[in-house]
């Protein structure tokens, strides 16, 4: 969810490794993290967290929890992004207003490894007593680590996610335990096809999904899969996508994941005709389905009767609307500074997501 620009600017500092007064941060990241558990019941959110407000990005969070990152990467650009330099030139604001450099984070150079549970636990309690159904805490994918953050160290890739993937289940058990939903946010097994595999065949990417499910699954040995769902995206950016991996490569590989649910974005208008492969494909038994039905890169405000419409073909689709959920295709700011949309209208799509589950409630009969 959006943050603060003070508390981004914060972010910035700290991940490029500038000083920053603890005490300052803990506060920004505090009133940030109410403000949002705050707005989010306003709305009407029933499954909500911290908006990740202790974190610079979904998944260079890392550097400052895990040991062996340091220097920079090279990470490759998206390749349908190359392909319109145009679209470059239109996108330049956004890149100015992004306070951390997710193109060039920090490498692997040394053994992988959990620090402790200290920083995790901090976000945790955050979020202690929110006044949700349920609370969620989300947490990096071993893939988008080690595809985002190069591997300087490791003899191989795979090597190298598996090494994430066993320091990153202290912070999945960690979660778990606290009584929080874990969501692993996984990217990477959808958004790298047309990153780090763009020039390479279709069954090496497929190689890749079925490395990093193992190795998700590997972490999570333990933990019940009800308590976990798991985040699967092109990439959340405003950009033509032509180039991103249809739904029904992956979905079968997906369905291997030990969650209790995926999290799929089925409204930005490249996915949204996807909902018909999960009834040529159904869910797997006792898995339900997140569906992304607020497009999370566009400020066009979604009227409450076109999300009832995405949801009530989704339920066809799956056949049971007891196993699908509302929700929105990505997050609002998954990197601090970089949200294509309005903080105010974030807000006001939270709100119609609301009523719009609800008037899917009615035509279903569930109401």
């Amino acid at each position: 969810l959006p943050r603060p620009r003070a508390l981004a600017e914060l972010h910035g500092r700290r991940s490029r490794g500038e000083a920053v007064a603890p005490e300052v941060f803990q506060q920004a990241v505090e009133e940030a993290t109410a403000a949002a558990i705050a707005a989010q019941r306003d709305v009407g959110i029933d499954v909500g967290n911290d908006g990740e407000q202790a974190r610079e990005s979904f998944f260079t969070y890392v550097q400052h929890r895990l040991t062996g990152f340091g220097g920079t990467s090279a990470r490759p650009l998206m390749r349908d992004l190359l392909d319109h330099p145009d679209l470059l030139d239109l996108m330049q604001p956004r890149r100015e207003r992004t306070k951390v450099d997710l193109l060039h984070a920090p490498a692997a150079v040394g053994d992988v490894a959990y620090r402790d549970t200290t920083e995790v636990e901090a976000e945790c309690d955050l979020v202690a007593g929110a006044p949700f159904a349920r609370t969620f805490m989300t947490a990096a994918s071993p893939g988008i680590v080690a595809s985002a953050m190069e591997n300087r160290h490791y003899p191989s890739q795979e090597a190298y996610v598996r090494a994430v993937a066993a320091a990153l289940a202290t912070e999945y058990r960690a979660i778990v335990d606290r009584g929080l939903l874990l969501q692993i946010d996984a990217p990477d097994l959808a958004l790298e096809r047309h990153t780090l595999f763009a020039e390479r065949p279709l069954a090496d990417f497929l190689a890749w999904v079925e490395l990093v499910v193992d190795a998700i699954n590997g972490a999570l040995a333990g933990i019940d899969p009800a308590d976990v769902r798991l985040h699967v995206c092109w990439g959340n950016y405003a950009g033509p996508h032509t180039l991103d991996v249809p739904l029904r490569e992956i979905l079968p590989l997906l369905y291997e994941a030990r969650v209790g649910a995926l999290v799929l974005s089925l409204a930005n208008p490249r996915h949204a005709h996807e909902h018909t492969e999960l009834e040529r494909r159904p869910l797997p038994d006792g898995m339900h389905l997140v569906a992304g039905v607020i497009d999370t890169t566009t400020n066009y405000v979604e009227h409450p009767e076109v999300v009832a419409d995405r949801l009530t073909r989704v339920v066809r689709a799956v056949g049971d609307p007891g196993r699908v959920r509302a929700g929105t295709d990505c997050g609002f700011d998954t990197s601090a500074g970089i949200g294509d949309v309005a903080p105010s209208l974030v807000w006001e799509k939270l709100r119609s997501l609301r009523a719009g589950a609800d008037l899917a409630d009615e035509r279903l009969g569930r109401a």
